[in-house]
């Protein structure tokens, strides 16, 4: 007797999906997407407010609100998921006039920083900046240590700002709280920091022509070397 084996069908889970509304209109996708992985499930083709996807580069700023919610909400799409009911719209960047200065005529001290940002000074302490980062910076923290004139532990405090602007959507004070810290971290390297002897030793030898022969090489190799060369580098644990 010959026995044939019944075919089974494995049923899927079901996707749960929830719905958002994108400038206004209305989408179902599955739950637990990103803002941008549901950006393009709809079809959505990112070519602003998207970089790393990986919470670095601070391009997809993105504000939401739910319904019979007054608040107003900031995150980066990469890293928020989406909610039921969430609204939202992405920023493609936070305007904010960027000052000109000349790094070589500035001093490493709070009144420097005054002149170029003197909205610092109407900070009111509110410390909806450190709410609203996506990094956890204490930023207004930070704030207050460059009004006391410690732009070292300043530049310590918000080294792993990504520049999103999200903070300075939120202040009342109108600060360009990326701005600053950027010129702060620049007075700190420049002025303040520890001259290390390792990279003053290096860049003199780039100078001097060390490694210009390799350099060459390596421009003139071509994609193929350029890509077995990245794909065996060494990786540091």
């Amino acid at each position: 007797m010959r026995m044939s084996q019944a075919k089974t069908t494995v049923k899927q889970p079901k996707m749960k999906m929830v719905t958002i509304y994108v400038m206004g209109k209305k989408y179902e996708v599955p739950e637990g997407l990103t803002i941008l992985k549901a950006l393009e499930y709809v079809g959505y083709r990112l070519i602003r407010g998207v970089g790393c996807r990986a919470g670095f580069c601070g391009a997809c700023a993105t504000v939401y609100r739910f319904k019979d919610d007054y608040k107003l909400y900031t995150g980066l799409a990469c890293q928020t998921t989406v909610k039921d009911g969430m609204y939202l719209v992405m920023i493609p960047f936070v305007p904010a006039k960027k000052p000109v200065y000349d790094i070589e005529k500035l001093k490493p001290d709070a009144s420097t920083v005054i002149s170029i940002f003197p909205e610092l000074t109407r900070c009111v302490a509110c410390n909806t900046c450190t709410k609203s980062c996506p990094q956890e910076i204490q930023v207004m923290d930070a704030v207050q240590e460059i009004l006391r004139g410690n732009l070292e532990k300043a530049a310590h405090m918000v080294f792993d700002c990504i520049a999103c602007g999200i903070c300075s959507m939120r202040c009342p004070a109108e600060i360009v709280h990326y701005h600053v810290f950027q010129l702060v971290r620049r007075l700190y390297g420049k002025y303040i920091a520890k001259k290390s002897k390792h990279l003053e030793d290096k860049l003199k030898a780039l100078e001097e022509g060390a490694f210009k022969e390799e350099l060459d090489k390596l421009v003139t190799a071509g994609p193929s070397v350029w890509k077995r060369l990245y794909e065996s580098r060494e990786i540091e644990k």
